[in-house]
């Protein structure tokens, strides 16, 4: 057979077919209830569903052992290329995920440390150890290291973000969550860290802006000379200042991202 007619074989229903997730040319048995569904999201989401919540349960990748061509609907081993057409059933393939893919321009690739595939082509991207995951190179050597960082749901949606389709966005403390999630909390006029509360922008306009405004309103006498302790979430640092209705700033960072607490118990002798 010509090489042309084998490729045009195996390009054959490209994009053609697939769900929401993913095109691809095959659908999955789940080996977890024996179903068959278009991809492993397509299962989660429909068992999540279920009345019975022992019931619910999602698929393990890896697991997978058949697959049905979508061309042809014959069902066989996992492979890349189906065994009775010649179609191939995903342009990208890896065997380790059992994972199809038409769409290559997403530049997917397979990451040993993660166990998983990711997108957005391998030289882009680096693993960290402590983080667990897959960060953009920009952040090689440029972020705060979180242990297992990715290994959690958004704080803002609560979906898995380990295997989420959607971006991540990780903040300056290193705590992470999706991007869009992201913004709408910061067009929200959210700027804290919704794990540890820490500032996730820089803030000194802002705090400046403040500074300012306490300088223009005074406090009533019997308030002036109040003082409370303050915890920072910015630093962490623990202080005594003036109360005041705009804020308590911290002394040593400075940040206005404080909390009043009590006092400090002192050692008994």
């Amino acid at each position: 057979m010509e090489a042309s007619s084998v490729n045009e074989r195996l390009q054959f229903g490209k994009m053609g077919y697939g769900c929401k997730h993913y095109r691809r040319r095959c659908r999955i048995r789940a080996p977890c209830c024996n179903e068959v569904f278009s991809c492993r999201h397509c299962h989660d989401e429909a068992t999540s569903m279920l009345r019975n919540p022992f019931d619910r349960h999602e698929i393990v990748r890896q697991d997978v052992k058949q697959v049905i061509c979508a061309v042809c609907d014959t069902e066989q081993l996992v492979a890349q290329v189906c065994t009775n057409c010649g179609v191939n059933m995903g342009e990208y393939f890896c065997g380790i995920c059992k994972f199809y893919d038409d769409e290559i321009e997403k530049k997917q690739f397979h990451c040993d440390d993660c166990g998983i595939c990711r997108v957005g082509d391998r030289e882009n991207y680096f693993h960290c150890k402590k983080c667990g995951s897959c960060y953009a190179i920009s952040l090689r050597d440029n972020h705060m290291c979180v242990e297992n960082s990715m290994r959690h749901h958004c704080p803002i949606c609560y979906e898995y973000l380990f295997d989420s389709l959607k971006g991540t966005a990780v903040m300056k403390c290193g705590h992470t969550m999706h991007v869009e999630c992201y913004n709408e909390m910061l067009l929200r006029d959210k700027y804290c860290c919704p794990i540890c509360s820490k500032s996730v922008i820089d803030m000194s306009t802002i705090w400046k802006r403040m500074d300012e405004e306490i300088q223009a309103t005074i406090m009533p006498d019997e308030y002036r000379y109040k003082k409370v302790w303050i915890l920072c979430n910015d630093c962490n640092d623990t202080t005594e200042v003036y109360f005041h209705i705009v804020g308590q700033k911290c002394s040593h960072c400075k940040s206005y991202n404080t909390r009043t607490i009590a006092p400090p118990v002192l050692p008994q002798y």
